[in-house]
């Protein structure tokens, strides 16, 4: 498996990886990078915020960083792929969770994918632990999305205010994210409430081009249209986050 001796940014770390083994393309590593980070089991609200918030990322030409997990992490990958690197526990030729196993191979092949692990190494619980603090440290801000108080995202926001990475987090209801909420309280993060602005001190935002099969989905939400018109480009949205398809219907993330 390939791989390369040294990241810079892992220079911050007391321990770093001997070795990081990845797949997809090196160059991402040249951009300015942003965590964006969170639950497992994420509300509607977080979705669509996410998407929002990586998009603007992709656009301004940020790469989002994330674990590749369920919830948050492969959310904010797929809205900003292919600008997306994911820093997995397991050996990247074990595919992990298998539920993503399509997002990670599209991020195999089109985006980037780092492991401190070889081959088919199966991770341990604590793997998943000592993988956040690669993410952090590959990051210049660290956006937690929503978490619970006793998560691993509690400990990533842990490791970045150790290592002096700014912590940003959502606007979120009472009991409905805790964790983030208590650090807001605590004044150990700072509120990511105008996604325009927060990316713009990062990169220079671009407008939009005009999309002409999401103007599409405007007026027409038929799949078998959508496909008549516009071919396989359709799942090719599909798999970037940009649009979810059900059953015949299709709907637009953005």
């Amino acid at each position: 498996m390939k791989f390369i001796n040294k990241i810079e940014e892992f220079d911050i770390l007391s321990k770093s990886p001997d070795k990081i083994y990845y797949k997809g393309n090196l160059e991402l590593l040249k951009k300015k990078k942003i965590a964006i980070i969170g639950s497992r089991k994420m509300s509607i609200y977080t979705r669509n915020c996410i998407f929002e918030l990586a998009k603007l990322c992709k656009n301004a030409g940020i790469c989002v960083v994330s674990g590749g997990a369920l919830g948050v992490d492969i959310a904010a990958a797929n809205a900003a792929f292919p600008s997306t690197i994911a820093v997995f526990a397991n050996g990247l030729d074990e595919i992990y969770p298998k539920s993503n196993k399509k997002y990670i191979e599209a991020i195999y092949q089109e985006a980037l994918a780092l492991s401190e692990h070889d081959g088919n190494y199966k991770p341990k619980p604590y793997d998943f632990l000592l993988r956040n603090r690669l993410i952090v440290a590959l990051s210049e801000v660290v956006v937690i999305a929503q978490a619970d108080i006793q998560s691993g995202s509690m400990q990533s926001a842990r490791l970045a205010l150790d290592m002096k990475k700014p912590v940003y987090v959502l606007p979120q209801r009472i009991k409905e994210s805790e964790g983030t909420n208590l650090l807001l309280s605590q004044k150990q993060a700072n509120l990511l409430h105008d996604f325009s602005h927060f990316v713009s001190k990062f990169g220079e935002l671009n407008k939009e081009p005009y999309d002409e099969l999401l103007e599409f989905l405007k007026i027409e939400d038929n799949l078998e249209k959508i496909l008549t018109k516009f071919g396989d480009k359709i799942y090719e949205y599909e798999l970037e986050g940009l649009v979810e398809i059900c059953g015949l219907k299709v709907r637009s993330r953005i």
